[in-house]
């Protein structure tokens, strides 16, 4: 794993915090832990629930475990506000369980970066609401979400 920059750097405008959260969200739905772990510090600080985790090795098996558990997940994020260093994000995400169940997590992150662009400290906030398969709303094949799917606000999420 690399300390290599990761553009768009800050201070952030408009633009490239959009372009961030977009990145972000494109890593996450990869569901590849070595390369959303990559977008992290070496010793980045999660929170994440309850759970805790500094520095790309915990963030890789904390991934490992989401992605594991938290099956055909497909996410959405969307800017909320940012200044300087710091971007703040609500998002979607929907996935079920090894027993069929499906679930949208909702949450907001508040993100810290570096002067390269990596992302120091990442705070979590995720509620899960079980929803029925027909209720699912992100239908796109598993990976990066289509440029054309709608947004948390095109689908009043």
């Amino acid at each position: 794993m690399t300390d290599a920059p990761r553009p768009p750097l800050p201070p952030f405008t408009r633009e490239t915090a959009i372009e961030k959260v977009r990145l972000a969200e494109d890593g996450w739905n990869s569901r590849d832990p070595e390369r959303v772990a990559l977008a992290y510090t070496v010793d980045s600080r999660w929170r994440n629930r309850a759970e805790f985790a500094t520095g790309r090795d915990e963030i890789v098996a904390f991934l490992t475990r989401k992605w594991d558990r938290e099956l055909e997940y497909r996410l959405i994020k969307e800017l909320w506000a940012f200044d300087g260093n710091r971007i703040a994000v609500r998002f979607a995400y929907e996935w079920r369980d090894d027993s069929g169940n499906w679930f949208r997590s909702y949450g907001n992150e508040n993100w810290e970066f570096d002067d390269d662009g990596l992302m120091r400290r990442r705070y979590a906030c995720i509620n899960d609401l079980p929803i029925q398969e027909s209720e699912r709303t992100f239908h796109w094949p598993l990976g990066r979400r289509p440029d054309d799917h709608p947004g948390l606000s095109d689908l009043d999420l």
